[in-house]
């Protein structure tokens, strides 16, 4: 294991270090947030932090925030952020809500590294294992991820989903399988699609079970724990009735999802292939992209069945292509979980091209959405054409990523091709 001893001083110097460079962008750019908030690349029409201001506004005024058609977030979220002086005038303790989540969120993803679930599951234990970062260098590559810290920046309430699901993730390896499923609950609550990282998690709780508390049949482990979930998240829509007084909250949150009714552009695949579609086949295709979207959970889950982490990770990959509304954060968490697999990184064949391909769109993204809406020298197809791309560059690494994990279970059943070169027929 490279890294070294972590102490306790090195992780207060990193986390000290992260609130620091945070703040002092906030404070020393000002106008920065504001900016990197209406940014397509952060915000979308469910996690824009402009959105939740006006209705927070709503709100305060005894209005129902659901009305307009323009909040389509969480109810929670409204006396959460109502308990916070005015984000206009005293934004500080807005900017260190953000700062204390993006720290909970390395702090579970520190403890899913040191658990050394990556290399040596309950089922399969990788010859590579000893070759891996732990859980310092790992919490650190994803708080000072660029993506991550443009989220936090963008004030993105996607934060607090990756939180979550993070926070499901270390629990189910420390063992807690109740903790996790309450942390799934939450994460389901606010976006929704987490609810699909149901089996592989449940799968990981099972491996990962304290043996005074051992269960002999992954049926019988689901069936006493699955319940808790939707046991709480009825909890949470009750609390949101009586927060607004009324469902509206529901096709408002989740049937925008659902039917993508609001058609903003984003980083996604949806958006500009539904502004095309006619009337007609927009029922059809909707069932026909939501089921691409869950399809590889049942396959995945089956497939590497002996490495549930691996199977999580790889549908957040495929959750940051495929989702309705999909962001860099969701980029950042599954660019987050990557590093986990470094004992895999020899047998990734694309490193550089998929490197290059992210760093292409990254770059040419905000140009190109400036010469479609600002410069009036493009249209829509500029701006769509180089998120294929950054959707290409993410499927190249879950597809390179996927290659290397199966590469490495062969590889321990057939010792002898080791290192040899082969080819699919």
């Amino acid at each position: 294991m490279d890294g070294g001893k972590v102490t306790v001083g090195r992780t207060a110097a990193l986390y000290a270090g992260v609130a620091v460079l945070r703040l002092a962008i906030f404070t020393l750019l000002p106008d920065l947030p504001d900016l990197l908030t209406g940014r397509v690349e952060i915000s979308t029409p469910v996690t824009s932090f402009k959105r939740l201001q006006e209705g927070l506004f709503l709100y305060n005024h005894n209005v129902s925030p659901y009305d307009g058609g323009v909040y389509h977030q969480a109810p929670l979220f409204l006396p959460l952020f109502s308990l916070l002086p005015n984000a206009l005038s005293y934004p500080i303790f807005t900017y260190f809500l953000y700062i204390a989540i993006d720290l909970l969120s390395a702090s579970a993803l520190w403890k899913i590294a040191d658990s050394g679930e990556a290399g040596s599951s309950a089922l399969f234990t990788s010859p590579r294992r000893e070759r891996r970062w732990n859980g310092f260098i790992i919490a650190a590559i994803f708080l000072f991820n660029p993506f991550t810290v443009a989220t936090c920046l963008g004030r993105s309430t996607s934060v607090f989903t990756t939180c979550a699901i993070l926070h499901a993730i270390a629990k189910a390896v420390s063992g807690a399988p109740f903790s996790a499923m309450v942390a799934l609950s939450f994460a389901s609550y606010l976006s929704m699609y987490p609810l699909l990282l149901l089996p592989p998690l449940v799968l990981l709780c099972f491996d990962r079970q304290r043996p005074e508390r051992a269960n002999k049949s992954v049926v019988s482990f689901a069936a006493s724990h699955v319940p808790v979930v939707f046991g709480v998240l009825g909890l949470l829509f009750g609390m949101s009735y009586l927060i607004t007084g009324s469902w509206e909250f529901l096709p408002s949150t989740y049937g925008v999802q659902l039917t993508l009714s609001d058609l903003t552009p984003n980083v996604g695949l949806w958006w500009y292939f539904f502004i095309e579609m006619f009337d007609s086949f927009r029922s059809f295709f909707l069932a026909v992209f939501w089921l691409h979207l869950s399809c590889y959970v049942g396959g995945l889950s089956i497939r590497i069945r002996r490495q549930p982490l691996v199977v999580l990770t790889l549908l957040l990959g495929i959750f940051a292509i495929f989702k309705p509304y999909p962001s860099i954060s969701d980029t950042s968490l599954f660019l987050a979980m990557v590093p986990l697999y470094r004992h895999v990184f020899p047998l990734m064949r694309y490193s550089f091209v998929i490197a290059a391909v992210i760093m292409y769109a990254s770059f040419l993204g905000p140009a190109f959405y400036y010469l479609w809406i600002y410069a009036g020298s493009g249209n829509a197809n500029f701006f769509y054409a180089i998120t294929l791309v950054w959707g290409l560059g993410q499927s190249l690494l879950v597809c390179d990523l996927m290659f290397a994990v199966l590469r490495d279970e062969w590889e321990l059943e057939r010792p002898e091709m080791a290192g040899k070169e082969i080819r699919q027929i």
